[in-house]
């Protein structure tokens, strides 16, 4: 992937995904929406930023032909991704919604899983589209 499709990839994901878990976190969690949305704006740009680094060392890791990895390699991607982020979201949440540690672990592990299975599912529905389009 260029630099700027990565940087477009990377943006799209963001997007759909705030979309969908802000509103949801908020609703499950009793937290005020607008505090949500803070958190997860400043949690999206520090995995953007990570989304790139990791993204670039897996490529050069395992190879750039995205379009031929399968489920293992893609959930290897996912887990290694989110472990990577976790280690930051946490005191973030922590200190922005004056939580307990055991209270952001536990809203921050509800990201997590949502973001593993939409990571994956993201990753592989783009990597189709983007084959189908670039080969049409």
């Amino acid at each position: 992937m260029s630099v700027k499709e990565r940087i477009y990839h990377s943006l799209l994901f963001e997007i759909i995904a705030l979309a969908l878990l802000v509103p949801f976190g908020s609703l499950i969690s009793d937290i005020d929406l607008s505090h949500m949305i803070w958190v997860a704006v400043a949690l999206s740009l520090t995995a953007m930023l990570w989304n790139y680094l990791y993204n670039v060392l897996f490529d050069r890791l395992f190879g750039s032909d995205r379009l031929s990895r399968k489920l293992l390699p893609r959930i290897a991607h996912g887990i290694g991704f989110e472990l990577g982020l976790l280690v930051v979201a946490i005191p973030v949440i922590m200190w922005a919604l004056e939580l307990r540690f055991i209270t952001a672990l536990l809203l921050d592990l509800g990201f997590v899983i949502f973001y593993l299975f939409f990571a994956i599912a993201f990753n592989w529905c783009y990597d189709i589209i983007k084959h189908r389009f670039v080969s049409a």
